[in-house]
């Protein structure tokens, strides 16, 4: 039995370690390609010039044609039924007349340069792991069903509606469902925008997803896992990923028209001369390196210098597309505001002293796990107010916080709570506005109101002011799962004049295709909320690095949450694109002259070679520059 199983055991992880090389492999493959190519030439060379056996020098490179050559020729062939016509197509019609031609150390050449910049892009896109997969991370793979003996742990395919479920602290919600004993916070701000915790009890709902505070809760399944609130998400994750637009890159921009003037210029020459050698000679010095080399250059390079700003950035395309979007939409919680509450407004009445009953009420909350509770203690130290003990504290469900401090009752409730007992203190409220708020009863006397808003982030105002001067930008929107009276309390803050309040991931979904479809848009958040849209616009910006779906559905990071990173992550995809059109276009330049030499005859195909690598050498140290800081990375100040 003990060999059974032990074979059974193993075969399976035997199979998936092979698998995984094999795939790595893969990825890889353009490297292994390219140390192939170099292995070939320098092989050659040490048999050709130091042995001076030139029958055998030429099988180094035979070897590297078949080795690196058939697989990039096979793959640009697939391209081309797909309908891709890349800048790499030159560097395939020059490998197969290398060989035709019988000129096995020019198509080598060519290999090692189609490989190496290959290469350099597959390292420079090379990303972590998938958006699905960070999104099915977060959620547990078993709930605790709660029986008569006491708690099992079961598969979270096998919750049916009614289940009796314990979401122990911390834990992610398993299912959607209703709180049936328990009293709690959770966290739903990625889900639902909102910017605070919110407090759960008996009658409470709770989403799949939402993360638990220190309380354990039991609820009542009310949906199953596959129509859950977070398995709509990822339903319409998975289909924002698969119908994500292909951006069409710069090279492929340059070499659509390089291409069809580098094959005409060869095709008159060899028309013109009937030397099929000279074909061979223009296309090999047109092969489009500055194109396949320089550009991944640049765009390593501003990487690396974005790295160093606390900038990741995940997908390379967006430097290139960020200098065209023409609009921006922003999430609201934790992008253009901090995600947590703050006191902002203080009504107490005529008799009461404002600081007096902040400092009794401080000292009460600082026993409390309420979600403002904080905020209030924070006003207190602000102010500069010393906490008083606490004689006797409660907290029920639904009742408030009741506690007794130096002699005096006090209790935090709401609004609703107060009138339904107290009528007659209607007269003594301000008016009412659409923020959270709590009043405050002492010694049985309403004392006071206290309001709280999710603060805009210090530069939030002054970063929009810059973005359409500075950076052309047309629109600018503001886009929340959040309460309308919220979203516009923020946008008035702000600057923002188009704004949607209340949207869920799929509404923000198609209001970004909806925009995307008119101009190239530029999307910042930090919820998962916020990740399918993140996902269909041109350039997906997260803000922090708490959540690993939102940051794996993003182009880049703004690891600090600094808004004045995304300008600076602007500069330098503008930046990157300047260096790189000067690496590329220059390169260019300087082979549209190397290929009318060829086709007069003055270059042979591996003079012609040769030379293409001294112009690939100029325009990739002038693409390294991408790396160095500019004296001014920003234009922005607050």
């Amino acid at each position: 039995m003990d060999g059974q199983h032990h074979g059974t055991s193993t075969t399976p992880q035997s199979t998936n370690t092979l698998g995984s090389k094999v795939e790595l492999i893969w990825k890889r493959r353009h490297t292994l390609i390219a140390i192939v190519a170099v292995l070939g030439i320098a092989a050659y060379v040490w048999l050709q010039f130091v042995q001076g056996n030139a029958r055998l020098a030429s099988w180094p490179l035979w070897i590297v044609l078949v080795i690196g050559g058939i697989p990039l020729v096979s793959e640009l062939i697939i391209k081309m039924f797909h309908r891709e016509f890349g800048s790499d197509l030159l560097a395939g019609i020059s490998i197969v007349t290398a060989v035709l031609l019988d000129e096995p150390l020019a198509g080598a050449l060519v290999v090692l340069m189609l490989s190496g910049g290959e290469a350099l892009e597959s390292y420079a896109v090379r990303r972590a792991s998938s958006v699905l997969d960070a999104l099915a991370r977060r959620m547990p793979s078993v709930a605790h069903r709660k029986t008569s003996t006491g708690m099992k742990d079961i598969a979270l395919t096998e919750v049916v509606v009614d289940d009796l479920l314990v979401v122990l602290p911390h834990e992610s919600c398993p299912v959607d469902g209703v709180v049936v004993e328990g009293h709690g916070n959770m966290d739903e701000a990625y889900l639902t925008g909102e910017p605070y915790q919110v407090s759960k009890s008996v009658g409470s709902d709770v989403l799949s997803g939402a993360v638990n505070g220190e309380s354990a809760l039991t609820i009542k399944a009310t949906r199953l896992p596959i129509d859950s609130r977070y398995a709509r998400i990822m339903e319409v994750m998975q289909r924002s990923q698969q119908s994500r637009p292909k951006m069409r890159r710069l090279g492929d921009q340059l070499g659509a028209f390089y291409t069809p003037l580098a094959l005409a210029i060869a095709g008159v020459a060899w028309l013109i001369s009937g030397e099929a050698i000279r074909f061979l000679s223009v296309l090999v010095i047109a092969t489009p390196c500055p194109l396949l080399i320089a550009i991944p250059v640049a765009i390593i390079g501003s990487i690396s210098l974005c790295a160093k700003r606390s900038i990741i950035v995940r997908d390379p395309a967006i430097l290139e597309q960020l200098g065209g979007c023409k609009t921006m939409i922003f999430d609201k919680t934790g992008t253009l505001t901090y995600g947590k509450p703050n006191l902002v407004e203080q009504h107490v009445v005529s008799e009461a002293d404002s600081k007096k009953t902040l400092q009794i009420v401080a000292s009460l909350e600082q026993y409390s796990k309420h979600p403002l509770s904080s905020a209030i203690v924070l006003a207190a130290q602000e102010a500069k107010l010393q906490l008083s003990s606490v004689d006797v504290l409660a907290e029920k469900p639904g009742e408030g916080l009741i506690g007794t401090i130096a002699s005096h009752e006090v209790r935090v409730t709401s609004t609703k709570k107060l009138l339904a007992e107290q009528p007659q203190a209607q007269s003594l409220l301000p008016a009412p506005t659409g923020g959270l708020e709590c009043v405050i009863i002492i010694d049985g006397k309403y004392t006071a109101t206290y309001r709280f808003r999710d603060e805009p982030r210090s530069e939030s105002a002054s970063f929009i002011e810059h973005l359409s001067p500075k950076h052309g930008y047309e629109k600018l929107m503001l886009v929340s799962g959040d309460r309308l009276s919220e979203v516009e309390y923020l946008a008035n803050r702000v600057g923002i004049q188009e704004i949607y309040a209340g949207k869920s991931p799929e509404e923000k979904l198609t209001i970004v295709r909806n925009e995307t479809s008119k101009a190239k848009t530029c999307y910042v958040g930090d919820g998962i909320n916020d990740a399918p849209a993140m996902m269909a616009a041109t350039v997906g910006i997260a803000m922090g690095q708490e959540n690993e779906v939102t940051s794996q559905a993003a182009g880049a990071v703004i690891m600090n949450s600094m808004l004045g990173r995304v300008d600076e992550l602007i500069h330098v995809g503008q930046r990157m694109r300047r260096i790189a059109l000067q690496s590329a276009v220059g390169g260019m330049a300087v082979s549209v002259l190397g290929m009318f030499a060829a086709a007069l005859g003055y270059l042979p195909p591996v003079a012609g070679a040769i030379l293409q690598e001294l112009i690939d050498v100029v325009a990739v140290l002038n693409a390294l520059r991408a790396a160095w800081p500019p004296q001014e990375i920003s234009d922005y100040e607050k």
